[in-house]
């Protein structure tokens, strides 16, 4: 495992020391986990940005985006089949409010 010195101000030391002691944990511990935590957060937030990147380019695509949407609808009525009996429903039944009846009995 390596190793690391680093310098705190005095009142993130105690606030540290405060939480180490309300955890019952050592304060390197809660170091390791607040770093894992945010290296995790920033890999994440790194991921998204490059997904949202390849969505705006994909979409300005005309082809691409005339594709997804063919796709989507494709799809459409298999989750509305999915949904109606996640619902509770069968498959194609109507919802409560199309055959008159109220959702809040």
């Amino acid at each position: 495992m390596g190793s690391m010195s680093l310098r705190l101000t005095e009142g993130l030391e105690q606030r540290l020391a405060e939480a180490a002691r309300l955890e019952r944990k050592p304060r390197s511990e809660l170091v390791r986990e607040a770093l894992r935590e945010f290296l995790h957060r920033r890999e994440r937030e790194r991921f998204m940005a490059a997904m949202v990147r390849e969505a705006k380019q994909a979409y300005g695509d005309p082809e691409i985006r005339r594709e997804a949407i063919e796709l989507a609808e494709e799809f459409l009525p298999l989750d509305n089949e999915a949904l109606d009996i996640a619902e509770g429903r069968h498959p194609g039944e109507p919802w409560p409010e199309e055959s008159g009846d109220k959702w809040w009995k």
